[in-house]
């Protein structure tokens, strides 16, 4: 027999139990579809991950400071600004310092209900540095950092209940009224400042007891020397205590939490691989059966003349074409489910080719080990004996 003719004669044998067959496919199509599914979802966090990191930089440090000699907390030296920004391949340098005082709605709040929230001391040029953008009003400038004004951060300001920035709208922080003049969008690089209020550096030393000493520093720089800069950071920043330096890349965390994403799809994988198997035992019992059922039919065919080995390629296309049909509707199947879950979360639709044609690839290999027994089986009636099977 030609391919036309195995494709022909195997398809007239699936059509004849056109329900089993569906049940059959269904099985295998749940196990592709999950496989498919699970790698096109991964892939998709990924692809939206490489496009957040594009569009907030890969290239801020953080220096922060760690712990000195005798184990208390250290602090960052006045200079350690100036130091890092002299740093060749440094591009922006700004810093945050973190005071004692505490935000409130208003003078009526008690003391305790803080929320969670602090009060920062910040540099102008500190949104330049971290990529902030803000939704309202403005950032501290050379003229009202020496005054009671805040920029507050989006869960700062919903915390507190500020919906906008303006003359009329002031908060309480430590002890006296501050204007807000602006609010931030949430910084996803950079989470602990969406919980925090920003005043001007100078007004902080002067009305909040700021003790003038950076607690992050913040630092862009070229892309091509990220490594470079990020290990003399802690030397620079403080030349006395290198070891009291604590340096991080606030992109690492969001590679991280797409590392942990991945060990769970690796676990939803290994379920759709079993998924897949069930399926395939699915193919086998059904071709088994048909064997059974179409004893007379093989004496028949035997009778006129077909060998065994056309009887083998009969049945064995039967189990590859029912393989396939389950094969190619998981992976549209999972195309669509990949589909939808990134349009929910906002991600990019991606599904590797790798896995749509090693979905059917896998499909039918199994379909062709779960067929292989039956039509072994098939093949070896004996003529007689299977038209005398009523």
């Amino acid at each position: 027999m030609g391919p036309a003719d195995v494709v022909r004669v195997g398809g007239s044998g699936l059509r004849s139990r056109p329900m089993r067959v569906f049940l059959s496919a269904l099985g295998i199509a749940i196990g592709i579809a999950a496989m498919v599914s699970v790698v096109g979802i991964s892939s998709s966090s990924t692809e939206g991950l490489n496009r957040r990191l594009a569009s907030l930089g890969t290239n801020l440090l953080t220096v922060t400071p760690g712990q000195s000699i005798s184990g208390d907390t250290a602090h960052l030296p006045d200079e350690a600004v100036g130091m890092i920004g002299n740093i060749d391949a440094v591009e922006s340098v700004s810093a945050i310092g973190k005071t004692s005082a505490k935000i409130y709605r208003n003078d009526h709040i008690p003391k305790e209900e803080t929320g969670g929230l602090t009060v920062n001391a910040a540099r102008t040029d500190l949104p330049k540095s971290i990529g902030a953008e803000l939704v309202d009003g403005r950032w501290l400038n050379g003229a009202n950092s020496r005054y009671p004004a805040v920029v507050l951060g989006a869960k700062a300001a919903q915390q507190v209940g500020v919906h906008q920035a303006g003359e009329d709208v002031q908060v309480w922080i430590g002890g006296r009224w501050f204007t807000v003049v602006g609010l931030l969008a949430p910084n996803e690089l950079l989470p602990e400042l969406d919980s925090a209020a920003l005043v001007g550096w100078p007004v902080a030393e002067q009305l909040l007891d700021f003790d003038g000493y950076p607690t992050a520093v913040y630092t862009r720089t070229d892309d091509s020397a990220v490594n470079d800069v990020q290990a003399v950071l802690g030397a620079t920043a403080n030349p006395e205590n290198p070891s009291g330096v604590n340096v991080s890349r606030p992109s690492d965390a969001l590679a991280a939490k797409e590392a942990t994403d991945d060990a769970l799809s690796g676990l939803l994988l290994g379920l759709g691989g079993v998924a897949l198997l069930v399926g395939g035992v699915g193919v086998a019992n059904t071709m088994v059966i048909s064997v059974l059922e179409r004893r007379s039919e093989i004496g028949l065919r035997r009778s006129l003349g077909a060998t065994r080995g056309q009887i083998r390629t009969q049945f064995l296309s039967e189990a590859l074409l029912l393989s396939a049909l389950g094969g190619l509707g998981g992976v549209l199947l999972g195309i669509g489910v990949t589909a939808g879950y990134a349009a929910y979360q906002g991600l990019p639709s991606v599904v590797p080719l790798w896995a749509m044609v090693g979905g059917v690839g896998a499909t039918l290999a199994i379909g062709g080990l779960a067929g292989f027994y039956p039509a072994v089986r098939a093949a070896r009636l004996p003529p007689t004996e299977a038209l005398a099977t009523t």
